[in-house]
């Protein structure tokens, strides 16, 4: 599965997340050939043209679809079929299936009024256009609850159940244990949580010349950016004494990616606490910056 994505609108959501949630919709159709479908990440006003352009409605919305194939639900895909030849992308060495529109600005809108989290909707909305490429439609009641089955299956088996602070807090303490503390021996473990569910963990480590020592929580959102993944929600960290809220830099480094960042800390018998990073760091150079400019 190859899903391209061009973004006309930055926003962070890593391809992985599209191509694992594109093979979800696939699997369940059972087409296992080679398919390709082209993701643009737009606003308003480009799907709202695209949308009077190609449908005549004059308005924006959340997500477009374009298929190159005529499928239909009850249809397995062939790719022997005449038809499905001619949509062979040679360079990609796979069936393409069509093109996909996505509205950011309002996915965000829609992540907020249904209290979802971000990733979570515009992965939907990913997952209801790409039903339409395979032939799903929602015009009768019927087909739209066979549709919303679907995606249901596809969500299910792309989003993992949601990591809960508990879970979060264990995941700190246990990557704690990996510390490299020979001159301060204060052992420290983080765990960050992206908007997809993903965790990165980290721990702190100590070097002889002590400017090069580098905190547990940079560990931990050093490791996820550069793995691709730039989104996040909460970081729990976890010392054995004293509460180990982030220093100055930690503290600026993650306002770079999450400004309002829940931080969750435990330190000692079970002792814990929490705070935002925007409470934690009022004044980060980012909204200074955003002051000057905005």
């Amino acid at each position: 599965m190859i899903v391209q994505v061009e973004r006309r609108v930055p926003f962070p959501m890593p391809e992985r997340a599209f191509n694992e949630a594109a093979r979800a919709c696939l699997r369940l159709q059972g087409i296992n050939a080679p398919c390709l479908i082209n993701l643009v990440l737009t606003d308003d006003l480009d799907i709202r043209e695209a949308n009077r352009t190609w449908r005549g409605i004059d308005r924006t919305t959340d997500v477009l679809s374009f298929p190159s194939l005529s499928l239909a639900p009850n249809r397995l895909f062939d790719p022997s079929a005449p038809g499905a030849q001619a949509a062979w992308d040679c360079d990609a060495g796979a069936f393409f299936l069509g093109d996909i529109l996505l509205n950011i600005p309002q996915a965000l809108r829609q992540a907020a009024q249904f209290s979802h989290t971000i990733h979570r909707e515009i992965i939907y909305l990913f997952v209801h256009g790409v039903f339409h490429l395979l032939g799903y439609d929602h015009h009768a009641k019927e087909d739209q609850q066979r549709m919303r089955n679907q995606e249901k299956q596809a969500l299910e088996a792309v989003n993992p159940a949601p990591v809960s602070d508990e879970q979060l807090l264990a995941l700190a303490r246990a990557a704690r244990e990996f510390a490299h503390t020979p001159y301060s021996n204060y052992k420290v473990g983080a765990a960050l949580l992206a908007h997809d569910g993903t965790v990165y963990t980290g721990c702190n480590i100590e070097n002889a010349s002590f400017g090069l020592t580098n905190c547990a929580e940079r560990t931990a959102v050093f490791k996820a950016v550069s793995e691709g993944n730039t989104a996040f929600e909460a970081i729990a960290i976890a010392a054995d004494r004293t509460a180990p809220w982030p220093c100055g830099a930690c503290r600026q480094v993650l306002s770079e990616f999450a400004p309002r960042l829940r931080v969750l800390i435990s330190w000692g018998e079970g002792q814990t606490d929490s705070s935002t990073l925007d409470r934690l760091l009022p004044h980060s150079f980012l909204s200074f910056q955003e002051d000057l400019h905005g």
